[in-house]
C-alpha cells in the first residue's frame, strides 16, 4: 500500500503490543512500537510519524509528560490510552495535547475507526481552502492555527482547534454531539463520552467565554452547541 500511515506505538503490554501491531499492519499501516516513555519521545522527533498511540502507564516517564514534552515540535496525531472512565485522564490528556483518547481494554475495530477518522481529520485540515472564518467577537485563522478573541490571541491545543473550527464551519448551526463526534472521531456518540463536553468547557474557559451565560459557544438544551455568527 503507497504512503502507507506511520504509527508508534507507546505502551509496555507486550500482548496488546502483538495484538495491535499484528491488527494495524493488516489493516496496511506501518507499525512502530516502543515500550517506555523516553524512547517514545526520541522517537517521535526523530521519525515523526503520522499518528502516536500513547499509553498513560508507562516506565521512565509517563504519558502525559511524553506528551508534554514532545507537542511543541510535533504536528501529527497523539492518540492517548487511559484508564477505563477515568476523567482525570482523560481532562489531564486532552490538557496537555493529545488529540482523543481511547479507554483501556482497548478494541482493535474501536481503535482502527478512532485512527482512520483522526488521520481524515488531518489529511482535510491540510487541503482546506478556506483559511479565515471571523465571526462578531473571534476570528479563526486555518493557516496559521490561531485565535483571536477581540483582537487578543488565545493558545489552545491542535484538539480544540479542530473542535472549533468544525464550529466555525456551521456557524449558527446547532451541531449535535452525535454530529461532532461523527465529524472528529468517526464514531456516533456514547451517551457515556464526555469527550466533546470536556473540549467544549475547556475551549470557552481559553476564549473568556462564561460558562453560565456563554455568548461565543452557546449550548441548546436537548440538541447541542453552535458557535455565535
Amino acid at each position: 500500500m503507497p504512503d502507507s500511515p506511520n504509527i508508534l506505538l507507546v505502551d509496555d503490554d507486550e500482548s496488546l503490543n502483538r495484538l495491535v501491531r499484528q491488527y494495524l499492519e493488516n489493516q496496511g499501516f506501518n507499525v512502530s512500537v516502543v515500550t517506555d516513555g523516553p524512547s517514545a519521545v526520541v522517537a517521535v522527533l526523530r521519525d515523526s510519524p503520522d499518528l502516536v498511540i500513547l499509553d498513560l502507564m508507562l516506565p521512565g516517564q509517563d504519558g502525559l509528560s511524553v506528551c508534554r514534552e514532545i507537542r511543541p515540535q510535533y504536528h501529527g496525531v497523539i492518540l492517548m490510552l487511559t484508564a477505563l472512565d477515568d476523567d482525570i485522564d482523560e481532562v489531564a490528556g486532552l490538557e496537555t495535547g493529545a488529540d482523543d483518547y481511547l479507554a483501556k481494554p482497548v478494541r482493535p475495530r474501536v481503535l482502527l475507526a478512532r485512527i482512520r477518522a483522526l488521520l481524515r481529520r488531518r489529511e482535510k485540515d491540510s487541503s482546506v481552502t478556506v483559511s479565515n472564518i471571523t465571526t462578531s467577537q473571534i476570528s479563526i485563522d486555518k493557516s496559521t492555527m490561531s485565535v483571536a478573541v477581540k483582537g487578543e490571541a488565545v493558545v489552545i491545543t491542535d484538539a480544540e482547534f479542530a473542535l472549533l473550527w468544525l464550529f466555525a464551519e456551521n456557524k449558527g448551526e446547532v451541531l449535535s454531539r452525535d454530529d461532532i463526534n461523527k465529524n472528529l472521531r468517526g464514531l456516533e456518540h456514547d451517551g457515556f463520552d464526555r469527550t466533546i463536553d470536556l473540549r467544549v468547557s475547556r475551549l470557552r474557559k481559553k476564549l473568556g467565554d462564561d460558562p453560565k451565560e456563554p455568548h461565543i459557544i452557546k449550548s441548546v438544551r436537548g440538541k447541542g452547541y453552535l458557535l455565535t455568527p
